[in-house]
């Protein structure tokens, strides 16, 4: 990289000024937050841009996609797998090429631009009167820059509709709520503990039981799916939500962890059901679409669903992988199977500990704990978590955001400075130098804040099925 110096010193001076307004309070305008903004990332695009040194999937995996739909091919097959996601942004790669736009400066753009729209959101997202300095430290963010601004990594897309996503379905009103209100499991423990284990399943089962009280006409299933006075708001939210929530998967696939935060902030079942099968929509629309604006032949589909649905076993780039294979990039099934069931695991944890937090906390302690399980990553994963942590910092949430920003920083900065024998032998020590970080980015997990304190607005309550004589007796 040509212009590392002016890039490094334009990413500390953004952590610099985020931490001073953290100490000092500031409460910049929209206006100005902004401007600084702005002004960082088309700095870093500009440079970035004149490099001699670009990203080797910007240019071999991102261009092919975006010159395949300016011929009208397929973007995944047109790029041979290199982009293997749905067609959405290499349409506006190809709109920016037939503009007549260099790709060093349009492939950079798409993701500038959203970033730029995520410092507002980001604002939205924190709420309250700290709100202006969210978005200000957002704008500071130096790894945003860097994965936007060097990199070209579309996460900034998936993240702006995505975090919008979030502010639709939490609407007006107090920016804290509430998660699960309903503790199901204390319910279960309760009537275990009346009945029996085999009472128990009988009077759920049985006839009268509490799943078929709850599925008969006037139960709480279709209690909670019948329309209600003043329900038209609600689940006008809930449908723009859910169509941006479908439009950060049109982007990339991992939004889908997003899912489960942006449907407890809907009040009500009936709204959630809604914006659940309206995030189905964009991306079965632009897969059905493809004969028609990607050109894409009817017996070509079946192939471009494999290469989108086929991860690649990559590992050595981060954390416990990085160490058992030596820092190297490897093909190792058996460690990315045992990462992914350790994903999964792990995941299913976390959602039991912060099932009653604020949904934007459960948000950022699932991806928090997916950064500190999962054997393959990039430094672009490492914004996932960045508009939720932002918006609402824990104690180790900053020595999070500059850790990470450090780490990615040395790869993008220091290591594209080197031939490629030499870089593959800082890439093996820094790599496994990511292990540091895990304690780190675990500490920064929302711990305190696993139940939520707000108060409960629209009460949510089961039914309690009678307790039969004979089993009383």
């Amino acid at each position: 990289m040509d212009y590392a110096i002016l890039t490094g010193f334009v990413l500390v001076t953004g952590v610099v000024l985020a931490i001073v307004a953290q100490w000092r309070g500031w409460r910049p305008s929209l206006v100005v937050v902004l401007a600084v903004g702005i002004l960082f990332r088309l700095v870093i695009m500009t440079t970035s841009a004149i490099d001699t040194w670009q990203p080797v999937d910007f240019m071999q995996s991102f261009k092919p996609a975006g010159e395949a739909i300016l011929n009208h091919q397929d973007p995944v097959l047109g790029s041979k797998g290199g982009w293997h996601f749905l067609p959405t942004i290499p349409y506006v790669y190809g709109l920016l090429l037939w503009l007549g736009i260099p790709w060093e400066v349009g492939g950079r753009l798409v993701t500038v631009v959203a970033d730029i729209a995520l410092i507002p959101l980001v604002g939205k997202l924190a709420g309250g009167p700290k709100a202006s300095l969210r978005a200000f430290q957002y704008a500071c963010n130096p790894l945003a820059m860097l994965v936007a601004a060097v990199h070209g990594q579309v996460e900034p897309v998936a993240l702006v509709f995505g975090v919008a996503a979030f502010v639709i379905a939490r609407g007006p009103g107090n920016p804290d709520r509430p998660g699960i209100v309903v503790d199901v499991f204390a319910l279960a423990r309760e009537r275990v503990s009346a009945l029996g284990v085999g009472g128990a399943v009988r009077s759920a089962l049985g006839p009268g039981g509490a799943v078929r009280t709850a599925l008969a006409p006037g139960g709480v299933v279709r209690g909670a799916l019948t329309p209600r006075p003043g329900d038209k708001a609600s689940i006008r939210r809930a449908l723009l939500a859910g169509l941006l929530m479908g439009l950060a998967l049109c982007a990339k696939s991992w939004p889908i962890w997003l899912i489960p935060g942006m449907l407890l902030l809907l009040p009500t079942f009936r709204s959630r059901v809604v914006a659940f099968v309206a995030t189905g929509v964009p991306p079965v629309f632009f897969l059905v679409t493809l004969p028609v604006f990607a050109g894409t032949s009817l017996d070509q589909i079946p192939e471009v669903i494999r290469i989108m649905g086929d991860v690649r076993p990559i590992v050595g780039e981060w954390s416990y992988s990085a160490i058992m294979v030596g820092g190297d990039w490897t093909l190792d099934a058996g460690i990315a199977t045992f990462g992914t069931r350790l994903i999964y695991c792990t995941l299913l944890v976390v959602a039991f500990l912060w099932r009653r937090a604020d949904p934007i906390d459960l948000t950022t302690a699932l991806l928090l704990a997916f950064m500190v399980t999962t054997p393959r990553l990039g430094a672009q994963y490492l914004l996932w978590f960045m508009p939720f942590l932002i918006a609402r910092p824990t104690r180790f949430a900053w020595p999070a955001v500059i850790g990470v920003s450090l780490w990615a920083g040395y790869g993008y900065l220091y290591m594209t400075q080197f031939d490629t024998d030499t870089w593959w032998a800082l890439h093996s020590v820094w790599a496994r130098a990511s292990i540091v970080l895990l304690p780190i980015l675990a500490l920064a997990m929302p711990w305190k804040r696993r139940v939520s304190k707000a108060p409960v607005t629209v009460p949510e309550t089961l039914p309690r099925a009678p307790v039969p004589a004979s089993a009383s007796a």
